[in-house]
C-alpha cells in the first residue's frame, strides 16, 4: 500500500460541546481534505467524534454532521466515562479501520494545522508523534505553575512523559494493536503510550484560546487527574511511605533515648504541649500513609472486577451496511 492510501482517523472526544463543535468540525474537515488533496492520506479517511455521555445537544450535532458529509462519523458512550476513556473508545474503534490516528480535543486550542507535520513524521517512519506546546504564555500564572509542577512531579515519580504534551498525538494502527493488550481499567494515556515503545518524535505548535464554551477541567478535576496519573503508573508513593515510616521510627527511637536520659537525670517535667505535638504528628503520618495505601487498594479493587472501560450505545453508521 502506498503512503497516500493510508487512512487517517481523527479522534475527537466531546462532552457538552454544543457551543464549540459547530465551529471546530469544519476546521477538522478542512484539514482532512487538505491532506487528501496533497495525497498524504486516503480519501477514505474520517473524523470520528466520541460523545462522552453529553447532556446537551452534542450527539444531535454529531449525527447531523455525519449526514452532511461522509467524512464525519460518531459513536456515543452509554454514559459519561471521562476524557481518557472516551479517547480509548475512539482509538479502539478506529484501530482496525485505518492505518493511523490523531487524537485532538474539540475546543480548537490545539493547532489543527500541525496534523500535516505529524503525518509527514509518520511517513518518515515514526509510529507515535507527540504534539507538544511551544510555550505556555496564554496560560495564567497559576495554571502555568501548576502544570510545570505536575510534569516535574511525574518525572520524579518515575513516570515517563513528554513535557508539555497532553493528548494531541498521532499513533499508528500498529501501535494500537499492541496498546490494546494493556487491559488496566485505570488509564492515563499520556503516560501509557511511551511504555509501548516504537519510534517516536515530537511536533511543536502554538496553543490557542478556546474558541467557545467553558473548560471542563477546573482545579478539582486537574488535581484528580494528577493523582490518577501518579497512582496508575508509579508505586513510588508507597516507597515514600516506607521511607517516612523509617524516619519516624528513628525519631521515635531518639525520643525514647532522650526520655530515658531525662529520667535518669531526674529532669522530667510533665509536658502537655510536647505530648500533644508528638501524638498529632504520628497521627497525621499514619492517616496520610493509610490514605495513600487506600488509593492503591481502591485501584486494585477496580482492576479485579474487570469491568468494561467503555460501552458504546450508538453509532452514526450501520455495522451491517
Amino acid at each position: 500500500m502506498n503512503m497516500q492510501d493510508d487512512r487517517l482517523w481523527i479522534i475527537v472526544p466531546c462532552y457538552n460541546e454544543e457551543e464549540v463543535l459547530p465551529l471546530t468540525a469544519p476546521l477538522f474537515l478542512q484539514e482532512l481534505n487538505t491532506l487528501i488533496a496533497k495525497k498524504k492520506i486516503s480519501s477514505d479517511s474520517r473524523v470520528l467524534f466520541v460523545n462522552d455521555g453529553s447532556r446537551d445537544k452534542t450527539w444531535d450535532i454529531i449525527c447531523s454532521l455525519s449526514k452532511q458529509d461522509e467524512h464525519f462519523c460518531g459513536i456515543s458512550q452509554s454514559r459519561n466515562r471521562g476524557h481518557q476513556n472516551a479517547l480509548l473508545a475512539g482509538l479502539m474503534e478506529a484501530k482496525d479501520r485505518c492505518e493511523l490516528t490523531i487524537t485532538i480535543d474539540c475546543d480548537g486550542q490545539d493547532d489543527i494545522s500541525a496534523m500535516e507535520q505529524m503525518v509527514d513524521e509518520y511517513r518518515k517512519g515514526c509510529d507515535i508523534v507527540y504534539g507538544v506546546r511551544k510555550s505556555r504564555e496564554t496560560d495564567t500564572w497559576f495554571k502555568r505553575t501548576t502544570a510545570r509542577s505536575f510534569y516535574k512531579l511525574m518525572s520524579k515519580m518515575g513516570v515517563e512523559m513528554i513535557y508539555d504534551h497532553a493528548d494531541y498525538r498521532l499513533v499508528s494502527a500498529k501501535v494500537l494493536q499492541h496498546f490494546a493488550e494493556f487491559g488496566e481499567v485505570n488509564i492515563f494515556l499520556r503516560g501509557m503510550f511511551p511504555l509501548v515503545g516504537f519510534k517516536s518524535t515530537c511536533v511543536y505548535y502554538d496553543r490557542n484560546e478556546r474558541l467557545a464554551g467553558k473548560s471542563h477541567y477546573p482545579l478539582s478535576k486537574m488535581l484528580s487527574f494528577a493523582i490518577e496519573g501518579i497512582t496508575s503508573l508509579s508505586i513510588k508513593p508507597l516507597t515514600l511511605i516506607v521511607v517516612l515510616g523509617l524516619i519516624t521510627c528513628l525519631l521515635g527511637f531518639a525520643g525514647i533515648v532522650w526520655a530515658v536520659i531525662e529520667v535518669l537525670l531526674h529532669k522530667t517535667i510533665a509536658g502537655w504541649a510536647s505530648t500533644v505535638c508528638i501524638i498529632l504528628f504520628l497521627g497525621g503520618v499514619q492517616l496520610l500513609s493509610i490514605g495513600v495505601i487506600g488509593e492503591y487498594i481502591g485501584k486494585i479493587y477496580l482492576e479485579t472486577k474487570h469491568r468494561p472501560r467503555y460501552i458504546i450505545s450508538e453509532k452514526t453508521w450501520d455495522e451491517e451496511g
